[in-house]
């Protein structure tokens, strides 16, 4: 049909030169074009269709509406075909046209030649009005166009000036909604002219929770499609001056890559089993998340609220038992241990790590300070020095020996921030001056000290371990064995607990003297005890209320993180070729395997297909190299051949204790940009959603029609 000419008994076909045209996609246009033709039977079909399978040719258009270049023969966008011969039509005064013109044509024609318009004005003309619901969906359509805009370059939707007394303010979304306007937009200017505004603050509110919702509702859908699913947590933010969980999802997707996606966040306002409660519900009954499929779940949370999402997690394990606790692999373990503590000198060091991650991040100069303090400690040891340096110059407070390194630099870090408060040479402004101060205070109290001191020691125990479990697949799945060992070493300390506090006092009081810092015990425990009379011993003190809790709660958690499920999980990363390689076995452990036989297609084949897998991977050819990490074994192309392999790759894949691949850890560090980068008072919860996800694929319509269903009396009400 594409090779002959629409018109009823028209000569041009395939032996014709004539050129042939598609019929416009323009539905106005394309029934014009179908009227002049005079084939009733073209009527019924789409504008698509008549584009894809009917052409007319070239001889019934003027050929001023034709162009011809290099380029090839087009026709104009206005072009109408007007020239016809249509013999054997009923004689009724139209039987024979040639190429006489209808007056109406003539007019058409003239009025072509008198003026040529674009295609947008044409467009705009043979555009049939709107009716009330098509023009209010237009209108939401503008509003919701130009708040995804927003989200998606971080713009805050409110400006200084707002009002923010009913919600939020509109002063960037409404110059945005008056530049469509000035730019043409006419159900906008006609909304304005009504209303004398195109969007109240209470409106621009629902837009929001609703662009939220249908965000969320595409998320959840996806996962769903993928199956099982890791629920991940990280530290509480303060919006609009309340406590917030961020919640992120992560999974393996349909092309066998990892996945990982911020959720939203819930409300963490509350206490207890209430609060675990309001927050499961929320995210079965409100976000629609299916937790039978959940098969890990991990928290990042700092010791103030430790116990509230402990309570969360306990409520979590009970109602869904394959929902394992692990490890959050965006913080090294020995920080995660030391978050999780709720005891005072602990959580100072910790503030104060993050002071001097901010303080030192903002300027080289203040770097190159520091790395001169370092010069002045270590004068005879260049290459410890430099060692030192090369650390300081990344983000140590963050790294799994943190406070092994604080230790070491702690007399060069106050004699930095020292001299940049004393500011004898006028360098610094009175910002950074005071905040040397505030890191100054901190680093010269003793219970400063002896935290940072007792936290080195202890946590040197779990260090090796921690870098192992959350690094490369081979060094993760010999972790997993090397557990009894690290508990057996904190038992033994734990046992001889009287002994090792004397040298961690010892270590600390010397320390202590060297920087001319009084040893004693913190003020506000003394105030809180006045009454009780007696001296208290420094070392007394330190013993009850740091070394025991913190030995004990390191103990407690190291055992809570690291159950029996989680290091089962952990052992299937002996399918990796690169493990089974390096591990020279020749025969595989059917054992571990065992242990998924509940989550793979047909068990009755495991043995046997394990088998198969081993022999694959046991020995390597020369100059061959094999698969080293999940991403690269779940992307071979044979592991279809091996379904029951994939299937326990593809959920290993989703255990938060595994560091993602840079490539799909976006979501994580997308959050952590909008929360360092973001002002406090313009931090939006559903913004941070759409901020977050830009990349999902955004459906103005989907969200139009869920506007309308969510407030069906807002029409009226505007």
């Amino acid at each position: 049909m594409q090779n002959q000419c629409a018109v009823p008994n028209c000569t041009g076909g395939k032996a014709d030169t004539q050129p042939r045209f598609r019929f416009p996609l323009d539905p106005e246009r394309s029934k014009k074009w179908v009227e002049k033709c005079q084939r009733p039977d073209l009527a019924e079909k789409s504008p698509d269709q008549l584009y894809r399978y009917y052409r007319l040719c070239g001889k019934h258009f003027e050929p001023s509406l034709i162009d011809r270049d290099a380029q090839g023969t087009v026709l104009k966008d206005d072009a109408i075909p007007t020239i016809f011969d249509v013999p054997g039509q009923p004689q009724n005064g139209q039987g024979k046209r040639g190429k006489e013109m209808t007056k109406d044509d003539e007019t058409e024609k003239k009025g072509r030649k008198k003026m040529k318009k674009s295609p947008a004005e044409t467009a705009k003309e043979d555009a049939k009005p709107l009716s009330d619901e098509d023009e209010y969906k237009e209108y939401l359509k503008s509003l919701f166009e130009v708040l995804v805009l927003l989200g998606e370059q971080s713009i805050p939707p409110t400006g200084p000036g707002d009002n923010k007394q009913d919600g939020l303010g509109s002063s960037n979304f409404q110059a945005l909604l008056e530049y469509r306007m000035n730019c043409g937009d006419e159900v906008l200017k006609k909304r304005h002219e009504e209303n004398k505004e195109c969007c109240s603050s209470a409106q621009l509110n629902q837009l929001i929770e609703v662009c939220e919702t249908c965000i969320r509702s595409k998320l959840v859908e996806e996962v769903k499609q993928n199956g099982y699913f890791s629920l991940l947590t990280d530290d509480l933010v303060k919006i609009s001056g309340e406590w917030h969980l961020p919640v992120f999802l992560r999974y393996v997707d349909q092309s066998n890559c990892q996945q990982e996606r911020f959720v939203g966040f819930t409300s963490f306002e509350g206490e207890g089993d209430a609060l675990a409660e309001t927050l499961l519900s929320e995210m079965t009954e409100k976000w629609g998340l299916d937790m039978e499929q959940c098969r890990g779940q991990a928290h990042s949370c700092t010791g103030t609220h430790f116990s509230k999402i402990k309570t969360f997690a306990s409520k979590l394990t009970e109602r869904y038992p394959m929902a394992t606790l692990t490890l959050r692999s965006t913080l090294p373990l020995n920080l995660s241990l030391a978050n999780s503590m709720a005891l005072p000198g602990v959580q100072l060091v910790l503030s104060t790590f993050k002071k001097i991650d901010s303080f030192f991040g903002q300027s080289s100069l203040l770097q190159l300070e520091l790395e001169h303090a370092i010069s002045i400690f270590y004068p005879d040891k260049e290459e410890k020095a430099k060692e030192l340096k090369e650390i300081c110059a990344t983000s140590w407070t963050r790294r799994q020996d943190a406070f092994e390194v604080a230790v070491e630099i702690l007399e060069a870090l106050l004699l930095c921030v020292d001299s940049v408060h004393d500011n004898e040479d006028m360098r610094w402004d009175d910002q950074v001056t005071h905040n040397a101060l505030e890191i100054s205070k901190a680093l010269a109290d003793f219970e400063f000290v002896m935290a940072l001191v007792v936290l080195k020691n202890v946590l040197t125990l779990t260090q090796a371990f921690g870098k192992n479990v959350q690094g490369t697949p081979t060094d993760a799945h010999f972790a997993a064995t090397s557990l009894t060992a690290v508990l057996h070493s904190l038992k033994e300390v734990s046992d001889n607990l009287d002994v090792y506090h004397e040298f961690w006092n010892d270590e600390a009081a010397n320390l202590a003297a060297a920087m001319e810092i009084p040893v004693k015990v913190p003020g506000s425990f003394l105030r809180k005890h006045q009454s009780e009379g007696g001296a208290i011993r420094p070392e007394s003190y330190f013993k009850e209320h740091l070394s025991v809790p913190m030995v004990e709660h390191i103990i407690r958690e190291v055992n809570d993180l690291f159950c029996e499920d989680h290091l089962k999980a952990l052992r299937g990363l002996s399918l990796v070729p690169a493990v089974i390689e390096q591990n020279k076995s020749t025969e595989p452990d059917e054992e571990n395997m065992q242990a998924f036989k509940d989550y793979i297609p047909n068990a009755a084949t495991l043995s046997a297909e394990l088998h198969c897998w081993w022999v694959k991977w046991s020995k390597k050819g020369k100059g061959e190299t094999f698969p080293s990490n999940l991403r690269e074994t779940l992307q071979l192309a044979d592991v279809k051949f091996f379904p029951n392999m994939l299937a326990v790759l593809r959920l290993v894949s989703i255990l938060p204790t595994l560091v993602l691949e840079d490539s799909c850890d976006v979501a994580y560090k997308r959050f952590k940009m909008y929360m360092e980068n973001t002002p406090d008072r313009f931090k939006a919860k559903s913004l941070a959603l759409l901020n977050m996800n830009y990349d999902v694929g955004f459906d103005l319509d989907s969200m139009v029609e869920v506007y309308m269903k969510t407030y069906p009396d807002r029409e009226e009400e505007s």
